[in-house]
């Protein structure tokens, strides 16, 4: 047997020390991999067996035994040690246990640098889809809501100032396009997550006539490697999908500073749903939007675990360095969160409350409608520097009176322009204003179809 049992073992005289073998396991989380490992095995050992390394019975043994194991991790009877330091070596000393001989030839032509990339990259294309699902969902659950409130108006902001009105419709799809750009990005990314490594080996190549072909296309692999050294030391394919969940995170936290904001009662454009809020253990009146608080610290997690990874490659040489074992907890982490916190935001937005009332009556305490009045004077043939300085005075006048631009007088808005007829008031309307945005992409309600229309047109 080789010194401390290890499959490695057979060039050293002495075990490893208990506190080295605490500190080097990596079965204690890597064994998330397990699926991924024997399916790419089993993949293995069917090339080896087309290539004539192994016989046909050699790889039916080897693809029965891989089966069994498979059914006791999922039975809950395999016993994952962590003397055998990660999910690969656990697996394959119960393979030799369980079928002998056939067990020892499984790892011909390949090494742990190359098994355990492809192992991951079958595992992390797995959760992408999971998220891509998700980012479908909530953009559905978005677009949804955003058909039920085509005419909600309320006001659209700049430096978080009132800017314009705005559809609640045109507001929600603000955020159904952003979640779609995520999705596209992670449709984008499995492209290259979907490259097999195996065939690589250690870093140079193997001697043994492999067809890495061959088993990228049995797990469905779009492409193999180019350059064996890259394959084993590259880390694009966990570090492409933690900046994709990244992005993600920010889009989900800067609709939860809005949800948070809006469920305020100075604002109260929302209505918490109580499934999705938490009181206060002191304060009986408190509905708080602990979930969307939750999901906007988590995104700092997320971006941790991105510059975790991009921290330990930064310094590494070619090509494969213990150091890349450090790849797979920041995944793991990343995907738990941004998995949970898609659902739990598809889950808030479909029972979400909204109060157009409060959004309406919100409209006239920002003068949204003085761009319209600046338009008005332009159509009348007053440059616009001129328009925009009499508007703002207009707009200083009603502000001391504790007005609305709408609610002057027409005698007292000549006063800042003889230009102004009775037709203003009809220009000074909220959905007038929202009417009159025709252009592509605007908050008009043709704009507004259109852009239904195309998130429609998507989730097919």
């Amino acid at each position: 047997m080789a010194a401390g049992g290890k499959l490695w073992g057979g060039r050293f005289a002495e075990g490893t020390d208990a506190l080295v073998e605490e500190y080097t396991e990596s079965v204690s989380f890597d064994k998330a991999l397990y699926a991924a490992d024997i399916a790419g095995s089993k993949a293995h050992a069917a090339m080896l067996a087309k290539v004539g390394v192994l016989t046909a019975e050699e790889a039916s043994s080897i693809r029965g035994g891989l089966d069994r194991v498979l059914a006791e991790i999922e039975s809950g009877a395999f016993e994952f040690r962590t003397d055998r330091e990660d999910v690969h070596m656990n697996i394959e000393a119960r393979l030799t246990e369980l079928i002998g001989e056939p067990g020892k030839k499984l790892h011909t032509g390949r090494s742990r640098n190359d098994q355990v990339g492809l192992d991951f990259r079958i595992h992390i294309a797995a959760r992408v889809r999971v998220w891509r699902a998700a980012l479908a969902r909530l953009v559905g659950v978005l677009a949804a809501r955003a058909r039920e409130h085509r005419g909600t108006l309320l006001p659209g902001c700049t430096h978080f100032q009132p800017a314009q009105p705005v559809t609640l419709a045109h507001h929600l799809l603000a955020y159904a396009f952003m979640f779609k750009r995520d999705a596209e990005r992670l449709d984008d990314a499995l492209d290259r997550v979907l490259i097999s490594p195996l065939g690589a080996a250690a870093l140079a190549g193997t001697t043994y006539p492999v067809d890495p072909g061959a088993v990228a296309d049995e797990l469905g692999f779009s492409g193999v490697f180019s350059n064996s050294m890259d394959a084993v030391a590259d880390r694009d394919h966990v570090l492409e999908p933690l900046f994709c969940a990244s992005l993600i995170m920010a889009h989900l936290s800067r609709l939860c500073e809005e949800i948070i904001i809006w469920a305020n009662p100075a604002f109260g454009f929302v209505r918490l749903p109580d499934t999705y809020a938490t009181g206060s253990s002191i304060m009986p009146q408190k509905k708080n939007p602990d979930v969307a608080e939750l999901m906007r610290g988590k995104t700092g997690r997320v971006y941790g675990d991105l510059m975790n990874l991009l921290t330990t490659l930064k310094g590494l040489p070619l090509a494969y360095n213990r150091d890349l074992q450090e790849d797979k907890e920041p995944f793991f982490d990343a995907d738990r969160t941004v998995t949970l916190s898609l659902a739990c935001m598809a889950g808030m937005m479909e029972q979400m409350g909204f109060v157009p009332e409060a959004m309406r009556a919100a409209l006239k305490k920002g003068f949204l409608n003085a761009t319209e009045l600046a338009d008005y004077l332009v159509g009348r043939g007053l440059p616009f520097r001129e328009a925009h300085h009499v508007t703002g005075r207009a707009v200083a006048f009603a502000e001391k009176r504790g007005a609305g631009l709408e609610e002057l007088s027409l005698a007292e808005l000549r006063e800042f322009s003889p230009l102004i007829a009775e037709d203003v008031y009809a220009v000074l309307d909220y959905e007038a204003a929202v009417a009159r945005r025709v252009t592509p992409g605007a908050t008009g309600p043709d704009s507004v179809a259109a852009q239904l229309g195309a998130i429609a047109d998507w989730l097919k």
